[in-house]
């Protein structure tokens, strides 16, 4: 049933891992995507990038700027100041995270029609002066700016609208990106001035900005972010490249190569909000920076005053604004700190989750639960492992979290489907232990009932002699088992003769209590038909007796016939311990004479009879070899020797039935907590006399 269970166990096993491995080779499942993504953010928790290089300087329209040039938005002409004290700087070029879509309600023009009717020469003095979008775009022109553009999900696309030219190897492979309708951009003046148009738009993967597009579509055409439009027009490149192949975007080439994930985004690789990238615009409109501070560096301006701006949440768990993430991007560039979900890394999580569950179904069904949930617990422990140590050695992202989640479940299914199966097993064999109890319940009855009438069947001398005083007689048997193979029997030929016999069946158990209960019928028939002779006796059981067996078993005997008138013992040993004979004088001899086989073993064999004529109060001891070979705790045999020590002290005046009890209490202390090994009968007769005592 083990084994069945084991099959049947590893057999759903194997299908639910192969049902398992959809999740991980489906890249953004419901559900499981965010859980891959919030496992990518513990490593950036746990190892967050450390800041080597600083190419951006981000120049922020910060609280302290507002509470010293006023609320936000300012005039176009203060914004144009601002460029203007950046571009005196000599920055390599300047990323412009505001847009300027409406005009500036403070201009002159605008303010002219207001003051028309209550002082019309102010109101003409104002129309005169210039206008502040074009002093914007005077200050854009002049230095090298890259204006933000925001994608639109509905619009029209503006076909006029100046858009940096890219060049694509394989412009069918553009279809991986992010695409917009429209977008929403800054006055067509202003627009114009700028030298790039970067992109400000990222979308958030539950409310985090975990990647950005490096290369984007506004209907057709592509687009960079903000962050590396500025560094392309910080190199001079004119135009920008897009490598892509049959899985989708490869890099982006802005003067260097950025390698993409499939759809030209990029995997932020975040170190914690550093204000020293921060450099407050009241300070560059006071004058009070060092130009060396700004001098070719790439300088991204927006606004960073709470309440202006929506903050950003990061996979580090905190709020940062979306300015410094583009300054964070142009680290990553320089740096070469670039994170990547290669391709194939869903196949590598695969074969992982592959190895772990196979692990896990083939030692679930044999291990206990205690250690194969300690086997789990390393598989998941090396799983992690291995996923942050390729973050931190690599830079690679490979989730453990989606993996070890779908072997954690397979566990769990395996683990009830093999207790749930092991209880059944249980509930099985206790049925079946019930149903065994049952039927041993049974047969323990049925050979208590064979033991009763085994016993039964055995002569009793106070039944059967209940006024004989001519000898006296005593016997016991005591089976190894519930039943046993030694037989004894006492009976009278005639009104002179006794006939006793002491027998012992080859085997032990139920088949030779019936072997020994058809010896005894057939021997006491042949004493009753053929009485005459103790030999021919033996020689007409021997034939009875083998006629009728199947299992080849054999019967050691000792049979005799006393003559009470005259003390001559006739006897014949068919392959059984030769008898004790006890004088009154208290001498002991053995009664060896009249020897053959056990009975069954040579067919047709002519027995031979002995005789010897008995004293009166002498007496007759006839023991099977279950007392002679009884053993002790060590092994050693109890031995006719100490048998006829034991005779020796209880002869005297003792009669047969306290010599068989003394001599069972012998060999009981003997034998102490040994088990029993064969059964043990002895008969004792002592003849009184031809006219008793």
């Amino acid at each position: 049933m083990q084994a069945s269970l084991n099959r049947r166990g590893v057999r759903h096993g194997l299908i639910l891992l192969i049902v398992l491995l959809v999740p991980v080779l489906w890249e953004d499942m419901p559900v499981v995507g965010a859980m891959r993504l919030a496992w990518h953010d513990r490593y950036q928790e746990l190892s967050p990038r450390h800041r080597r290089s600083g190419p951006a300087v981000i120049v922020a329209i910060d609280e302290g700027s507002l509470n010293r040039f006023g609320q936000w938005p300012w005039p176009r002409t203060l914004v144009a100041l601002l460029l203007d004290k950046i571009a005196a700087a000599r920055p390599a070029a300047i990323g412009v995270d505001i847009l300027f879509p409406e005009p500036d309600r403070l201009s002159p023009e605008w303010l002219a029609p207001s003051v028309a009717d209550t002082d019309p020469r102010l109101a003409a003095r104002l129309a005169k002066l210039p206008r502040h979008d074009a002093m914007l775009a005077a200050s854009i022109r002049a230095a090298p700016v890259v204006l933000g553009i925001a994608g639109l999900e509905r619009g029209v696309l503006s076909e006029t609208a100046p858009m940096t030219p890219s060049l694509q190897k394989n412009p069918d492979g553009l279809g991986t990106l992010r695409r917009y309708a429209a977008a929403l951009r800054s006055l067509p003046e202003i627009d114009a001035a700028a030298r790039g148009h970067g992109l400000l738009s990222a979308d958030t993967e539950a409310g985090v900005v975990r990647r950005v597009p490096m290369v984007a579509l506004i209907g057709a055409t592509p687009v960079l972010p903000l962050s590396l439009e500025t560094l392309r027009v910080a190199a001079g490149v004119q135009a920008f490249a897009v490598r892509s192949g049959a899985a989708g975007i490869e890099a982006v080439g802005v003067g260097v190569s950025v390698p993409t994930q499939a759809d030209g985004r990029l995997w932020v690789h975040y170190t914690p909000h550093d204000p020293s990238r921060f450099i407050s615009a009241a300070d560059v409109l006071d004058s009070k920076v060092d130009p060396a501070e700004l001098e070719r560096k790439l300088i991204l301006l927006g606004v960073t005053a709470l309440g202006l701006i929506d903050y950003q949440s990061t996979p580090l768990g905190e709020r940062m604004p979306g300015i410094e993430i583009h300054a964070q991007v142009l680290e990553n560039v320089f740096d070469g700190a670039l994170l990547m979900r290669p391709r194939w890394a869903p196949w590598i999580e695969a074969f992982a989750l592959l190895i772990a569950g196979l692990i896990v179904v083939y030692t679930v069904p044999r291990l206990s639960p205690v250690r194969s949930t300690g086997l789990l617990v390393v598989l998941l422990i090396t799983l992690a492992g291995g996923g942050f140590a390729a973050y931190r050695a690599a830079e690679l992202l490979l989730d453990a979290s989606v993996p070890g989640f779908a072997a954690a479940f397979l566990f769990a299914a395996m683990l009830v489907e093999t207790l749930s199966d092991a209880n059944a097993q249980r509930k099985s064999l206790q049925e079946r232990l019930q149903h065994e109890r049952e039927a041993a319940a049974r047969i323990a009855g049925e050979l208590d009932a064979a033991r009763r009438i085994q016993v039964g069947i055995l002569p009793r001398p106070e039944l059967v002699f209940p006024s004989e005083h001519r000898f006296e007689i005593a016997a016991s048997m005591e089976p190894a088992r519930e039943v046993g193979g030694d037989l004894y029997d006492f009976f009278m030929l005639d009104d002179e003769r006794l006939f006793f016999l002491v027998g012992d069946v080859s085997g032990k158990g139920l088949p030779a209590s019936i072997f020994m209960a058809v010896s005894k019928a057939l021997c006491k028939s042949a004493a009753l038909r053929r009485g005459q002779r103790i030999e021919e006796l033996l020689r007409e059981a021997n034939l009875e007796i083998a006629r009728e067996n199947p299992e080849s078993l054999f019967v050691t005997v000792f049979a005799a016939v006393l003559d009470t008138r005259t003390g001559r013992l006739a006897y014949c040993n068919a392959g059984h311990e030769p008898p004790f004979l006890l004088g009154p004088d208290g001498k002991i001899t053995r009664l060896t004479g009249g020897g053959g086989p056990p009975l069954c073993v040579l067919d047709g064999f002519a027995y031979a009879a002995a005789e010897v004529s008995m004293a009166p109060q002498g007496i007759v001891c006839v023991v099977s070899d279950g007392v002679t070979e009884s053993m002790d705790e060590s092994g050693a045999l109890y031995g006719a020797a100490r048998l006829e020590q034991a005779l020796q002290r209880n002869s005297g005046g003792k009669g047969p039935g306290a010599i068989v009890d003394a001599v069972r209490a012998d060999v009981s202390r003997f034998a102490g907590n040994a088990e029993v090994a064969d059964d043990l009968t002895l008969l004792v007769l002592r003849w009184n006399g031809p006219s008793g005592r």
